[in-house]
């Protein structure tokens, strides 16, 4: 939703996350290629929307995140992923904080104690990549109004 709403207000597109779509979609339980192919795809969207894009293109999730969570089920991470993400050239990460309610639901899983684990990890490997990075934190219009100066804060209060 926070994607949503960044992209909306700086009238551009976003890459939307496509792994929750395409696991929904299975009749079993996601394997590695499943994760691979969703990796593959999310690069491929990336590069479709690029050329929609006014100026920014947000993502609604990023690879790192396929990445850890490839070594967390899979123990493996594949050569071609760690290039790109990389050598991408990334302006800023917006990681959501787990501040808010866990919310159930088919696709979702690590609650609990694996919630933070998993954000630590997130914020580890993006500090080891060197990308600048924004906590957000708040609920509702407050994590809405956080992640928009936080991009604002990049890109100027003038920018559209």
């Amino acid at each position: 939703m926070i994607t949503r709403h960044l992209a909306n207000h700086y009238n551009t597109v976003y890459v939307p996350e496509y792994s929750r779509e395409y696991v929904e979609k299975l009749q079993r339980k996601y394997r590695l290629d499943d994760v691979i192919h969703i990796a593959q795809k999310q690069i491929e969207l990336e590069k479709e929307l690029q050329g929609r894009a006014n100026q920014i293109l947000f993502y609604d999730t990023f690879l790192i995140i396929t990445k850890i969570w490839l070594q967390v089920v899979f123990q493996i991470v594949p050569a071609w992923l760690e290039d790109y993400i990389r050598h991408g050239e990334w302006d800023l990460f917006l990681l959501c904080n787990y501040d808010i309610p866990w919310e159930e639901d088919p696709v979702r899983e690590n609650p609990g104690d694996m919630r933070i684990k998993l954000f630590d990890m997130y914020r580890d490997e993006i500090s080891r990549l060197g990308i600048p990075c924004k906590i957000i934190s708040g609920t509702g219009e407050e994590r809405y109004s956080n992640a928009l100066s936080a991009v604002k804060g990049l890109v100027g209060n003038d920018f559209f």
